[in-house]
């Protein structure tokens, strides 16, 4: 069975964007691009791997579900396909229509569909890039997640998981600092 994975960068206070998606008040850091680089190279985007020559084989995921607020953005700046080298879906009940074929729009229940994902056969695992609303949604079927928290607080903003009240356990794996104090952490349900 497949996994779904939620690899997210969030603020002290759990923000992972300002009130209006802002998300530049993260301190930068080689030493973390480099292992990011290293360790998910299918989350750099595509616009950007042609920009910097980056090449490398999707490692962990084949496939990578976004919301609204996390897929905006780069409609913005005239990007519609931000993961070509992923089976992109983007839920959203406000998107009348996604003029890419590459990306699928779903209007639907989140739920359902990471379920059919989670049962095929074969695949590597689907990362959910964002945001805090289909996150809280999607908590039952989260299998990992991967916190980059930065060394600054937010103040608020977008949450980092956005829904109702479930107390949910995992258990701490792995953890490595960087050279900014960012911390990446590692849980499994």
């Amino acid at each position: 069975m497949r996994k779904l994975t939620y690899y997210v960068a969030t603020s002290i206070d759990g923000y992972i964007a300002g009130p209006n998606g802002e998300f530049d008040f993260y301190p930068l850091s080689d030493d973390l691009a480099a292992y990011a680089n290293e360790e998910f190279p299918e989350t750099v985007p595509t616009h950007i791997r042609k920009q910097i020559g980056f090449d490398a084989p999707n490692k962990r995921f084949d496939t990578v579900l976004m919301g609204r607020g996390t897929y905006g953005p780069v409609l913005d700046v005239g990007v519609t396909s931000p993961y070509a080298h992923l089976r992109q879906y983007v839920f959203s009940s406000t998107i009348p229509e996604i003029a890419d074929p590459a990306v699928e729009l779903v209007s639907g229940d989140p739920l359902a569909l990471v379920r059919r994902l989670k049962e095929e056969d074969d695949g590597l695992g689907i990362w959910l890039c964002g945001g805090g609303k289909l996150a809280g949604t999607l908590l039952p079927e989260i299998d990992e997640l991967v916190v980059k928290a930065y060394p600054v607080v937010g103040g608020s903003g977008i949450p980092a998981f956005d829904g109702e009240f479930r107390p949910t356990p995992f258990n701490l794996t792995a953890t490595r600092t960087f050279g900014n104090g960012a911390v990446l952490m590692r849980y499994a349900r």
